[in-house]
């Protein structure tokens, strides 16, 4: 069988190159449901906080830790998996995920508790760690031709966006006819298809394309502890005095944790994160707008159903509709996003991308508690944002890396996102249990209740939006050295983004 026969197929084998998108469709199929159980998977549950606190009785640190624990292990665990997966092999690290994906998604149905929904929710972020940054790696080297990749990212991270818009709203639907059971069951079929997409579209991996070097097994530990703690301590310090107390504990150990790893990196013979790969400037630019995006859309999401469901007593079904327009939003604006990049530059679409994301994000924190119109105008600007900031910040990242570091790379980009939308979830939750007495879900609401969870909500919103703008202004800082370091490699050329949006009957 010719090369061509195997990709018309959809099938590719080593070393095919696939002259089109459509020639790779059963690999892109599978690549995009991985992207789209990371996105959906957090997006849908959000909406199905309430219902669950009051279902389980949980507290508001536990409530948090529903939604913040998924972020810890996946985030935490990323770069350890993709090490792994460029030296056994990208395609198998990402099969083995989607088991386990299938197999806990599975186990939802026996919880009874919120600690036992927290490790559910662990453990799925394991799976997470294990399939996301290859289904990136993957479908960045599927393809020889540059605009080719950035198409094939673009595809990729549209169904992960859709996911992540159309999650709410599905959700709060659900909610209204079944339990919530079946918002997290709904892992297992994109798991299977995920599963197939990839075993029967993607070629085994090429020995010669894997590293030899071992993984830095001790590095990879000591940051997935840092990380760990850097998000886990702020709770436990706003618990009860005898949970204070092990907070000091954890700060001191997160400490010397992060002092460990920062000295692992640079002493270490084989390190899980080569620096100096993060000093390169498209790396770090790409990595500091993903971080800023991943912040503000978390924290954003995160805040909106707090306000909408417990401060306007909206139901889930009604909070669904009145997440629609960020659906709208990512859904029509798809055919603007390759002539908006053409006409500004890959650069400078990064930066105004990811600055209307946090721009959505301080709309909501300053003015949402005075209406619904408020918290339509931060949707808008961050599903505005966000359709663009993922896919031109990935491309700059897996560019500006060595062609055997792509997974590490991926894993760099969604760590970067994942540790950032964790840390939002953590800090708007530890505001919110600091300033309000009581459970969120089980203590009668006053006015003065209700007053101080605005409050906090504003606090939270405003201070994330600070951060995440920080970021921006570093990103736009390294892209500048990027453009004036001599030698630098370019990041794919904006008009490979147009064919996506101008002809899709193409891709």
């Amino acid at each position: 069988m010719s090369p061509s026969t195997s990709v018309f197929r959809g099938r590719l084998r080593a070393g095919d190159a696939p002259p089109r998108l459509s020639d790779a469709w059963i690999a892109l199929a599978g690549l995009s449901a991985v992207f789209l159980f990371e996105m959906l998977d957090t997006s849908v549950l959000n909406v199905a906080l309430p219902t669950i606190g009051r279902e389980l009785g949980s507290s508001t640190t536990g409530l948090q830790w529903v939604s913040g624990a998924y972020a810890v292990a996946f985030g935490g665990l990323m770069l350890l998996f993709g090490a792994v997966a460029d030296r056994v092999g990208r395609r198998r690290v990402m099969l083995t995920g989607l088991v386990l994906l299938a197999v806990v998604s599975l186990t939802t149905v026996a919880v009874t508790t919120t600690e036992q929904l927290v490790a559910v929710r662990v453990l799925t972020g394991v799976a997470a760690a294990m399939t996301t940054p290859g289904s990136m790696a993957l479908a960045f080297r599927l393809f020889d031709d540059e605009g080719l990749r950035v198409r094939a990212l673009t595809v990729i991270s549209t169904a992960g966006l859709v996911g992540l818009a159309v999650g709410p709203t599905v959700g709060g639907f659900v909610l209204a006819v079944a339990p919530w059971q079946v918002l997290l069951l709904a892992d297992v079929p994109i798991a299977v298809l995920a599963f197939v997409g990839i075993r029967c579209g993607v070629a085994r991996d090429d020995a010669a394309g894997l590293r030899p070097d071992p993984v830095d097994v001790g590095g990879a530990l000591l940051g997935t502890a840092t990380v760990a703690g850097l998000l886990v301590t702020p709770t436990v310090l706003v618990g009860p005095a005898t949970a204070s107390s092990w907070g000091w504990a954890a700060v001191v150990l997160t400490v010397a944790c992060g002092a460990g790893f920062i000295v692992r990196l640079r002493t270490a013979r084989h390190p899980v994160v080569d620096l100096h790969l993060l000093s390169r400037p498209l790396v770090s630019s790409g990595l500091a707008f993903k971080a800023a995006s991943g912040l503000a859309v978390a924290g954003l999401s995160y805040l909106v159903t707090l306000q909408l469901q417990f401060a306007w007593g909206w139901p889930p079904a009604l909070t669904a509709a009145g997440t629609l327009p960020q659906v709208v939003v990512l859904l029509a604006g798809s055919r603007l996003v390759g002539p908006f990049v053409q006409r500004v530059g890959l650069g400078r679409a990064a930066w105004v991308s990811a600055a209307a994301v946090v721009s959505g994000l301080a709309v909501f924190g300053a003015l949402s508690r005075h209406g619904y119109v408020w918290v339509l105008v931060a949707l808008v600007l961050v599903a505005a944002g966000m359709r663009v900031v993922g896919v031109v910040a990935g491309a700059s990242v897996l560019t500006g890396l060595p062609a055997d570091r792509t997974s590490v790379g991926a894993a760099l980009v969604d760590t970067s996102s994942e540790l950032a939308g964790g840390a939002a979830v953590a800090a708007a939750g530890t505001i919110v249990a600091a300033v309000v007495t009581g459970s969120i879900t089980t203590t009668p609401w006053t006015a003065l209740r209700l007053a101080d969870f605005e409050d906090a909500l504003t606090v939270a919103g405003l201070g994330l939006a600070a951060v995440a703008a920080v970021l921006v202004v570093v990103g736009m800082l390294r892209a500048r050295a990027a453009d004036l370091a001599p030698g630098t490699p370019a990041p794919a050329s904006s008009t490979a983004l147009a064919p996506t949006t101008q002809e899709p009957s193409r891709a």
